[in-house]
């Protein structure tokens, strides 16, 4: 396989993601790197290459179908916040193509075992954003929710509240990639949109309805057990801004 010192763009998207990296798999190239045309920064000591032979549309698919566990593996990778996370991609592709299903148990390849590590990084902030998700009625009768997690995890927040409200209205809002999942009608659209500038119109009931929460969560809590330290490891502080029931701590620098 031939390397060469161009750094290949793709539209940000994961299905040209996985069609870059089959072009150079089949061109036989290991590319310098592989970034998101969105987000690249040129420089003056790399030259950057965009593949648009678009052959392998249905590549997502084909993966999902033959073998769900991988797609999964390399589809949080792509969701992650993994520096260098399409290298990954690119190198645990080139392994599976060489040794078939079979590559998911071949752990002491450095790809292999990155990307089982991302996986169950995406999926573990995943699991703890769906308990610690807080909706909040606007006038409009939706359920609004703030998040700011660390991986792109909107898709799957928005699979588990599908399921778990369907019967409501709701609109997750990702404020870090200013982006938008709204549910309406036993349907999902997901949105690019900054709302810095909107101004959100909560329900007369809302305000009432938070500090009964708040009362809850005080009351239930054991003051001689409070352990804020394995609080804080269950429940980060990064995400507290967004949990209404741990502003109050935010404000006291707790």
């Amino acid at each position: 396989m031939k390397t060469n010192n161009y750094i290949y763009l793709y539209d940000g998207s994961f299905s040209h993601l996985l069609n870059t990296i089959a072009n150079l798999i089949k061109e036989q190239i290991k590319p310098l790197n592989i970034q998101n045309e969105i987000t690249y920064q040129n420089d003056l000591f790399s030259t950057a290459l965009k593949i648009t032979n678009d052959t392998t549309d249905k590549l997502s698919y084909k993966i999902k179908k033959t073998n769900p566990y991988i797609y999964d593996l390399i589809l949080c990778s792509y969701l992650s916040a993994e520096e260098n996370k399409e290298l990954i991609i690119y190198y645990f592709l080139l392994n599976a193509y060489k040794y078939g299903a079979k590559i998911i148990y071949m752990r002491k390849l450095k790809c292999v075992s990155k990307i089982l590590e991302i996986a169950k990084y995406v999926h573990n902030e995943a699991h703890k954003m769906k308990g610690f998700l807080r909706f909040q009625e606007l006038k409009s009768h939706f359920l609004f929710a703030l998040v700011a997690p660390t991986n792109d995890i909107l898709g799957f927040l928005s699979n588990h509240f599908q399921k778990r409200l369907p019967k409501e209205k709701w609109i997750i809002y990702d404020e870090k990639r200013k982006k938008m999942a709204i549910y309406y009608q036993n349907k999902i659209y997901i949105t690019n949109i900054d709302i810095k500038n909107i101004k959100l119109l909560f329900s007369k009931d809302e305000k009432e309805m938070e500090q009964l929460w708040i009362t809850f969560f005080e009351t239930v809590a054991i003051k001689e057990r409070k352990n804020y330290r394995c609080q804080r490891n269950f429940m980060p502080k990064k995400y507290w801004h967004n949990i209404i029931e741990m502003r109050d701590k935010i404000e006291n620098n707790n």
